[in-house]
């Protein structure tokens, strides 16, 4: 879990004097607590969220990190009136979980489950750890995107189940089993996906008959989509961050790390320091950068410069101008609550056109929670 802020404004050369979408008179002394707030009061009544699924469940996880920090009770009071709507009094979720995206929510069980001891929400809990270890595999050990995508892997896909099933076994005496299924599910992902640009390509098929035409030598999709590389960098340092030293698949995480970090260097857009949805074709007209995956990105390349996975004055200057290009797209508006512009709606796979034409939301749930993440750990 994220406890605390975890960097001083020194560490990345960050001052409070950053560009910001607001006047410096108008700007929230803590744009967290400015997100949480205005998304609180736009949804007074959590439900209207939206029903159990991943984007809300990145919101609300990223609100506990804020939670953390600043101790509102109101803040987890919140997080629990969403998730009572969906477990019942048996502990029971309505959901057969035959998708990645249903498990992401889990994480809200476990944090529950810690801070008010009900153990309905273990068993909640228990209910999506069952389903993992029934849940359909590639051969070599690849949980699906989704039980009616076929032999299919997603980039999106790894951040949705495997951090959760970390910190499950870590809560519940489960480790070795989680240890191993995780850092397996991470390498075959990255093995099958990694692109020799420094990117990763959206998604893989080993049946090769998916409906976006793989590609018959090697099963990827055609594109580099900035989310979807953005979900697989923040699961690598959120299990980075939970593994032991000493696990033999570390140094292989780390590598992969320190692989999309130069892809990140290398497709920065040097104007804005955000980075494009399709990643590698910022030159191409209908491109547009994209304000979660710039948060994702900045976040890894931060958190891999603390932790000494990479280090150079390139990747120091590129965490610090992606901050600063997410910060572009925050403001405060006429009605005083914050917003958050060129989020990218939830996307499928596809093709150029379809990469370039998604709408560009604001305050949609995968950057505000996204944003959340990124800013308690950059935030001077």
């Amino acid at each position: 879990m994220i406890r605390r802020r975890t960097v001083l404004a020194s560490t990345l050369g960050i001052t409070g004097g950053l560009l910001l979408g607001a006047t410096a008179e108008a700007a929230p002394a803590d744009w967290s607590r400015a997100v949480v707030d205005s998304t609180i009061a736009r949804n007074p009544d959590p439900k209207s969220l939206g029903g159990w699924g991943y984007t809300r469940g990145l919101f609300l996880y990223g609100t506990y990190g804020v939670y953390q920090r600043v101790k509102e009770p109101s803040y987890l009071a919140y997080i629990k009136r969403w998730v009572d709507y969906y477990v019942d009094a048996d502990g029971h979720i309505n959901h057969s979980f035959d998708n990645l995206d249903a498990m992401q929510s889990g994480n809200l069980l476990l944090i529950l489950h810690k801070e008010t001891g009900d153990p309905r929400y273990r068993t909640a809990a228990d209910q999506i750890r069952t389903r993992i270890t029934t849940y359909p595999r590639t051969t070599d050990g690849g949980m699906w995107h989704a039980t009616g995508k076929t032999n299919e892997l997603w980039a999106d896909g790894v951040f949705m189940a495997q951090p959760f099933l970390l910190r499950y076994g870590l809560a519940y005496g489960d480790e070795t089993y989680a240890y191993d299924e995780v850092t397996r599910n991470l390498a075959v992902y990255f093995s099958h996906l990694k692109a020799s640009n420094g990117l990763l390509y959206h998604a893989y098929d080993a049946d090769g008959d998916a409906p976006w035409s793989p590609d018959p030598a090697t099963g990827t999709s055609a594109y580099h989509w900035a989310r979807a590389i953005g979900w697989t960098a923040m699961t690598h340092i959120e299990v980075l961050e939970l593994l032991p030293a000493n696990h033999p698949r570390r140094a292989q995480l780390i590598a992969n790390v320190r692989h999309l970090a130069k892809g990140f260097v290398r497709y920065q857009d040097p104007g804005t320091g955000r980075w494009f949805q399709v990643v590698d074709k910022g030159s191409e007209a209908g491109n547009w950068t994209e304000t979660s995956a710039s948060s994702m990105y900045t976040l890894m390349l931060h958190a891999a410069l603390r932790r000494g996975y990479i280090a150079g004055g390139a990747y120091v200057s590129a965490a610090r101008r992606g901050y600063q290009g997410v910060l572009e797209k925050v403001s405060v508006n006429a009605d005083g609550l914050t917003d958050i512009a060129d989020i990218s709606e939830g996307t499928n796979v596809g093709d150029l056109a379809y990469y370039f034409g998604r709408k560009r939301n604001t305050n949609d749930l995968h950057g505000l929670g996204a944003f959340l993440l990124m800013n308690e750990r950059l935030a001077p």
